[in-house]
């Protein structure tokens, strides 16, 4: 899901990918992720690759991109990869970076919407450049200029790759990056803790660009394992990590819950373009392929649109629609009335109920508080029976330990 956000896998408006490739591309991203292939490979096949974007599904990078001219293919690189903007750098690197990009070109079939990319096959000349780091490139006639600059990005050493991708990852794990914006990290833009970035870095690296690994390696942290709970008003407690910072939960993390709690589904679909795109029942919202297929309840809980690939486009603040959308509307309301799995709960006694309807939603056990107010509540009118058991789930799922990662 977050990668699918970075490269726009979208069919629709503006990406224009359309299903088949937008299929093609996702499958491309979730093999790469089930197989573990190092990161740099990912990248250097997307940068690299040429072939039917219905068939090569990396291909769909140099696709997915609002302008398909040098510019725009630079600038894509540079954020995605680089987590550099591309109006930020400077103007000698803004005028080099798109010519690795000139000799990429496009292709219509005569299937629908198919494209080829490929390097154009008349321009075989010499190349001089100068990459990012203001290194220069040079090579012979007949090699790919975007596969030299593919080189350069993913080789060991190279701080715009390892450190970009490991600010990304941390910002993904904790909710909040090391810069001020996690695509904007270079050409003038502040680190808030560079010891740990380079730290990060380094780890990357030597993990052989190993994601899963990567992941391990934050995760066992004694910063993850911190409690959310800060034991300082210090203002260097936030920068240096030491409590875990809250957040709410993404959109289709937190519509994924629900229906795991409810044992119902969430119909995902797309009208546009044709052919109508339908997903089969209890799919998860994770793992929706493309951008275009949506809801609204995906849509009011900030979900990313995927139109350019800037992590800004996902929302993650909480809103007043939102809270009035989990505590009045129909659509939550029927998850917990109608759910055959939390039916199951309802009839228990209620030290038994109360077990299992906290474990089930908040993944522990009821304080001896929380199951005196309980038994309060059902022995007036308003609580007893049914009513009350259905009014606590209700209570739990609109709670902030519910609704937000800690």
């Amino acid at each position: 899901m977050k990668f699918a956000d970075i490269l726009r896998i979208k069919a629709e408006f503006p990406v224009n990918l359309w299903p088949n490739a937008a299929q093609a591309y996702n499958r491309f991203v979730y093999k790469c992720l089930y197989d573990r292939v190092p990161y740099s490979a990912m990248a250097y096949a997307m940068l690299t690759s040429s072939g039917s974007n219905f068939r090569v599904g990396e291909v769909n990078f140099f696709r997915a991109l609002q302008s398909k001219t040098p510019q725009g293919a630079a600038a894509a690189v540079a954020l995605t990869f680089m987590c550099a903007r591309f109006d930020k750098m400077p103007k000698e690197i803004q005028g080099e970076m798109p010519r690795f990009f000139e000799r990429l070109k496009y292709k219509d079939t005569k299937e629908w919407k198919e494209e080829i990319v490929f390097d154009d096959p008349a321009s075989k000349a010499p190349f001089g450049g100068v990459f990012p780091d203001s290194s220069k490139a040079a090579f012979g006639a007949g090699e790919s200029p975007r596969e030299a600059f593919a080189k350069w990005l993913t080789s060991k050493g190279n701080p715009y790759f390892s450190r970009a991708f490991a600010n990304r990852a941390w910002a993904w794990i904790f909710g909040r990056s090391l810069t001020k914006e996690v695509d904007d990290m270079f050409y003038g833009s502040e680190v808030s803790n560079k010891e740990l970035l380079d730290v990060l870095a380094s780890e990357f690296e030597r993990c052989d660009f190993d994601i899963r690994k990567f992941f391990k390696t934050i995760v066992m942290s004694n910063a993850y394992m911190q409690s959310c709970i800060a034991r300082s008003d210090s203002a260097d407690a936030s920068r240096l990590f030491a409590f875990y910072p809250v957040r709410r939960m993404d959109a289709e993390v937190l519509i994924d819950a629900l229906c795991s709690i409810s044992g119902g589904t969430e119909i995902y679909g797309s009208t546009t373009p044709e052919p109508y795109t339908q997903l089969p029942d209890n799919f998860s919202a994770k793992s929706i392929p493309d951008g275009s297929i949506s809801t609204s309840f995906l849509e009011l809980f900030g979900k990313s649109p995927r139109d350019t690939g800037y992590a800004s486009e996902r929302v993650s603040a909480p809103s007043s629609a939102q809270r009035l959308h989990m505590a009045n509307s129909s659509h939550i309301r029927a998850k917990i009335e109608r759910s055959t799995k939390l039916r199951r709960i309802y009839g228990m006694k209620i030290d038994k109920f109360l077990e299992e309807a906290y474990l089930m939603i908040l993944t522990r056990y009821p304080t001896a508080a929380e199951k005196r107010a309980f038994s309060e509540y059902a022995k007036s009118k308003a609580g007893s029976g049914w009513r009350g058991r259905v009014d606590l789930v209700w209570a739990l799922v609109n709670s902030e330990e519910f609704l937000n990662v800690h």
